[in-house]
């Protein structure tokens, strides 16, 4: 009986070996095959970090940050370069190799100057989602002052506001990235990305106006983007502060509150 348990032992012993012997082989090949890619794929990422560019964003606070106090809240000027108007600042940022972009702008009140609207805007060419595999993602947030007219003009029901207020946050984006785009051709570019965007979600919202009753719920309302895939995009109103935040590329969230997700 012994003699046989000594075998078992001995078989499994020898069974694990050649898995193991098997397994670092198989790794090998991969990184012979993959070369330098393998090696840039488990690379860590060099600054700055992601969550560090939302931090600048999360730190903007509206009708309290002035310009001098955002430009160092936004502006890294060893990774990002800044543009700006007599209204609007805006830090553009991107990593070496390109699939990584990012910009904080920040609109200020004229007469207050204090901030009123800010926006965040991150997209990853190569995303990682899996081993040795990538996807596309984007991520677009903006929060802003929403004017008195627009929060308080009489609408047919909920939806219509919803839909025309996410109108006009489009409409003041466009705005504030004309204030800035001569100074750098990406931000232009990329604004004009997000502008297709927003008026894409925005003619589905006219064609099936139920939709909206999603936009500030946890589930948000759900959309396809050409190039990234899925996409999510929620709205959130607190007395005349706007919120909008849209993720695409990510797996679906679900949250009590959506300006949680992460």
């Amino acid at each position: 009986m012994q003699n046989h348990s000594f075998k078992f032992r001995t078989y499994s012993v020898l069974g694990f070996s050649l898995w193991l012997c098997t397994l670092s082989s198989l790794l090998l090949v991969i990184f012979v095959l993959g070369g330098c890619a393998v090696v840039e794929y488990f690379k860590r990422e060099g600054p700055p970090h992601d969550a560090e560019l939302y931090e600048s964003y999360d730190l903007t606070r509206l009708k309290v940050s002035r310009a001098g106090e955002v430009m160092g809240l936004i502006h890294d000027p060893e990774y990002e370069l800044l543009s700006q108007s007599t209204s609007v600042i805006a830090s553009f940022g991107q990593k070496k190799k390109g699939y990584k972009s990012w910009f904080n702008m920040v609109a200020f009140d004229e007469n207050e100057l204090t901030a009123k609207r800010k926006y965040f805007f991150w997209v990853d060419e190569k995303a990682k989602t899996a081993p040795f595999r990538s996807k596309r993602r984007l991520r677009f947030e903006s929060r802003m002052v929403m004017e008195r007219e627009v929060l308080d003009e009489p609408y047919v029901n909920q939806n219509a506001r919803r839909i025309n207020i996410l109108r006009q946050v489009l409409a003041n984006f466009r705005k504030d990235v004309d204030e800035v785009k001569a100074d750098n051709k990406k931000l232009e570019s990329f604004g004009m990305l997000i502008n297709r965007m927003m008026e894409a979600i925005l003619r589905e919202l006219d064609e099936s106006p139920v939709l909206a009753s999603n936009l500030s719920s946890a589930e948000g309302v759900c959309f396809d983007h050409m190039t990234f895939g899925k996409g999510q995009i929620w709205i959130s109103v607190a007395g005349d502060i706007v919120s909008v935040r849209v993720k695409v590329g990510f797996f679906k969230g679900r949250s009590e509150d959506p300006f949680s997700l992460e």
